[in-house]
């Protein structure tokens, strides 16, 4: 499994409760772009019409700005290739208060691109705080650690 791409402020942004391995529908050229690790996945969400999940807002430049088609969107809505069931509990998930559906990455497993999404919380300013606190005492102490020895 190669990371390509990373929402890196979502596990600060938000407390992530369940999480899901969808596939993606692409055109080829998105395809070479995100194995060229371009694009990215910050304020990108997850939403289901239909009995279908789209994610909407992730960017994904060209990859050849010169050989794409005229009319491409780089911020086109793309389909989610999930099982019904999947696609229930999401749907579920979404209709809560408070909840909502976030990419965290986009990775190659064999030679298919899948997408990470998560069920999650967001997180208040307090709770952002004492995370920041717990990450600098876990580097004291590692820091404390390696001048022992």
């Amino acid at each position: 499994m190669t990371t390509l791409i990373q929402h890196k402020k979502a596990r600060f942004n938000f407390e992530i409760l369940e999480s899901y391995e969808a596939g993606i529908e692409l055109f080829g050229h998105e395809v070479k772009s995100l194995r060229n690790k371009q694009g990215t996945l910050e304020g990108a969400h997850v939403i289901v019409r239909g009995n279908e999940a789209f994610l909407v807002g992730a960017t994904i430049p060209p990859y050849q700005a010169s050989n794409t088609p005229k009319s491409y969107d780089s911020e086109r809505p793309r389909k989610l290739l999930l099982s019904r069931k999947e696609i229930a509990d999401i749907a579920g998930a979404e209709s809560k208060k408070g909840l909502t559906i976030i990419p965290i990455l986009v990775y190659s497993k064999r030679r298919k691109l899948k997408l990470q999404i998560a069920v999650a919380r967001g997180k208040k300013k307090h709770d952002k705080r004492e995370t920041m606190k717990e990450r600098e005492s876990k580097r004291a102490i590692e820091r404390t650690l390696k001048d022992k020895y």
